[in-house]
């Protein structure tokens, strides 16, 4: 039985599944054998890319995880015990049917109290950044993902559960027969790595009109961009003031932790909108998923300055092309009031990590956080805006 009884469907914007070991290679052309591949190394399987032995995910194969929500007091209230990454994460569990299927998942969502959730993807995280060097690899490898998601779990389970297939950019005519072979087979939406686009003369950004046959392909299909924080190709940056090896977000230095911040989705968004893509595309609509918030006021902060001493670089108020296009999914732990009064309680999603160890146990524990906003906007918050911008349940059709 879910914790609490809530008077409105609840839509989780954020929750995983566990890909198995085939989910990057079984459907792979014949071109890109061997590009992803499994080694045992001391008893631990890692997953090769390349070539290269991984540890940007610490056990891919996911037969042995972390609980979900095991470091939910970490993110509220820090360690002020200095307790070490094993205490924080406790002890692991074998992986469950509901991370693993889909109706298996329905009955958890049932006993968490969730109506709806967007499905992601946790393996594809490490793709792209890994093969930027060969723009069609990542095609096929992105594909073979899709197609391996599509058979497991559907675009579309039950009307409850939307898997979120990826699209990679860098080449835009392959990226818009993704999405099309996503379309037709009932995506609600797609996943948008927040960085910029690789190629084979360097990167660029997605917010350049060379992008906008997507963008416009994604309106005029009616579906909104997921973008989920993953790794966005920061740690090149970094590395020029503390050298290392391969990106590994779940442990990280002090100074990665500190100096990488929320830079990607920052970036990802002065990339939106001094590019024009948001205001070239105005019904283009951005879901920014794992992200956090408090992010926010500082770029609306340098949006606005910039706005202010170059406004004939833009096609329009940069904040307000914000406020029209892109919808937050907060962390648990930030402020609410402030950042529904600056975009707006209508561009607010709840999202739960579920069944991440970073996410939160109990899911729907959420709408506690939200305590002193109007009834209305906790409704719309925890399902009603997500529902209205999938076109699910009353909002279908």
């Amino acid at each position: 039985m879910p914790s609490r009884e809530l008077a409105f469907p609840v839509f989780d914007a954020d929750n995983h599944l566990y890909e198995s070991r085939e989910a990057l290679t079984k459907f792979l052309p014949d071109r890109a054998k061997g590009a992803i591949d499994y080694i045992e190394v001391k008893g631990r399987t890692k997953i090769v890319v390349r070539g290269h032995i991984s540890d940007y995910i610490p056990n891919p194969t996911f037969d042995v995880v972390a609980r979900p929500g095991a470091q939910e007091d970490y993110f509220r209230n820090g360690n002020p015990e200095g307790k070490t990454y094993r205490e924080i994460m406790g002890d692991p569990m074998k992986s469950i049917p509901a991370f693993r299927e889909p109706a298996a998942r329905l009955k958890v969502m049932d006993d968490l109290g969730l109506d709806y959730s967007l499905m992601f993807p946790t393996l594809a995280s490490l793709v792209e950044e890994r093969m930027k060097d060969d723009p069609d690899l990542i095609h096929d490898v992105i594909h073979a993902l899709n197609q391996w998601m599509h058979e497991t779990w559907s675009f579309d389970y039950e009307g409850r559960i939307f898997a979120t297939p990826v699209i990679t950019l860098p080449i835009v005519d392959r990226a818009l027969e993704e999405l099309e072979w996503c379309l037709e087979r009932g995506a609600r939406t797609v996943l948008v790595r927040p960085a910029p686009v690789p190629g084979y003369r360097g990167s660029r950004s997605f917010g350049l009109p060379e992008f906008d046959p997507f963008w416009d392909a994604c309106v005029q299909a009616g579906i909104p961009v997921s973008m989920h924080a993953s790794d966005s190709g920061y740690n090149e940056f970094l590395s020029a003031w503390e050298p290392s090896g391969e990106f590994t977000p779940f442990r990280p230095t002090a100074f990665r932790l500190t100096a990488l911040g929320k830079r990607p989705i920052e970036d990802t968004i002065y990339a939106l909108t001094c590019h024009g893509a948001l205001s070239r595309n105005p019904d283009l609509r951005i879901l920014s998923i794992e992200n956090g918030a408090d992010w926010i006021p500082h770029v609306f902060h340098a949006l606005s300055d910039t706005y202010a001493k170059m406004p004939a670089e833009f096609l329009e108020d940069p904040i307000e092309a914000f406020k029209r296009c892109v919808y937050v999914s907060p962390f648990w732990e930030e402020n609410f009031k402030e950042l529904a009064g600056l975009v707006g309680a209508d561009r607010v999603v709840f999202g739960s990590d579920w069944p991440h160890p970073e996410g939160l146990a109990d899911p729907i524990s959420y709408v506690d956080d939200l305590a002193g906003l109007p009834a209305d906007d906790i409704a719309k918050i925890m399902g009603g805006n997500m529902m209205r911008l999938l076109k699910v349940g009353d909002h279908a059709g």
